[in-house]
């Protein structure tokens, strides 16, 4: 993601880490080029204008990496800044202010086209397919509430890693659309255990670190 306000910025990382994606920032030209160089990725979000150049200079040194899609951001909907973005090669365009899930939506759809789209997580008959939506347990699909599953992917997003209480529930607190405090958030814990665990009283696959919190 190449974007050099850092409030959106913010807001987009923790969004996209939320549906399961791993997202490297960069903020300005420089910073994304040296990106791109060193890192390993299936897709890259760009802002157009950047404070030392713009995201076309990113856009074609993704695109000699191979097929990799490219989705702009820019702040106006100008025809010129569009139509020289999908001439470049770019596979998409959204336009500042956008909607969230808008964005989710068509990030999904560009992996897909591009055959990169597959994401699957696995673990302890929980198998979890982030680009469909869909999870299943020893071969039967789960039902997970809206909630549920943002935080089974917050889970996922950390694996290994002590997640505090005050941590899952400011992972949570943007993007859940309802009010979570403490007492919800152990509601919500032992819910979805009751669902991904074989014995939620001794659960294997989230774990409680005592006096701590919690751990995939």
């Amino acid at each position: 993601m190449v974007e050099d306000d850092k409030a959106i910025a913010k807001n987009l990382t923790q969004l996209l880490r939320l549906e399961g994606f791993v997202v490297t920032h960069a903020a300005t030209q420089a910073e994304a080029l040296a990106a791109i160089e060193d890192s390993d990725f299936d897709l890259a979000l760009i802002d157009i204008s950047l404070p030392d150049g713009n995201g076309f200079t990113a856009c074609t040194a993704v695109k000699e990496r191979g097929e990799i899609p490219v989705i702009f951001l820019t702040a106006s909907g100008d025809e010129t800044s569009v139509v020289t973005g999908l001439n470049m090669g770019a596979d998409d365009y959204i336009t500042k202010p956008f909607r969230p899930r808008e964005l989710v939506a068509r990030i999904k759809t560009a992996l897909r086209k591009s055959g990169s789209g597959t994401s699957v997580f696995e673990i302890d008959g929980l198998v979890v397919d982030t680009a469909s939506g869909v999870s299943k347990k020893n071969g039967v699909e789960v039902f997970l509430s809206a909630l549920e599953y943002r935080l089974l992917l917050v889970f996922m997003s950390n694996q290994g890693i002590v997640l505090t209480r005050n941590k899952l529930l400011d992972e949570l607190w943007d993007a859940a659309g309802e009010f979570v405090n403490d007492n919800t958030l152990t509601v919500y814990i032992k819910r979805l255990r009751e669902k991904i665990e074989d014995d939620p009283t001794n659960p294997s696959i989230i774990k409680t670190v005592r006096g701590v919190g919690y751990k995939l």
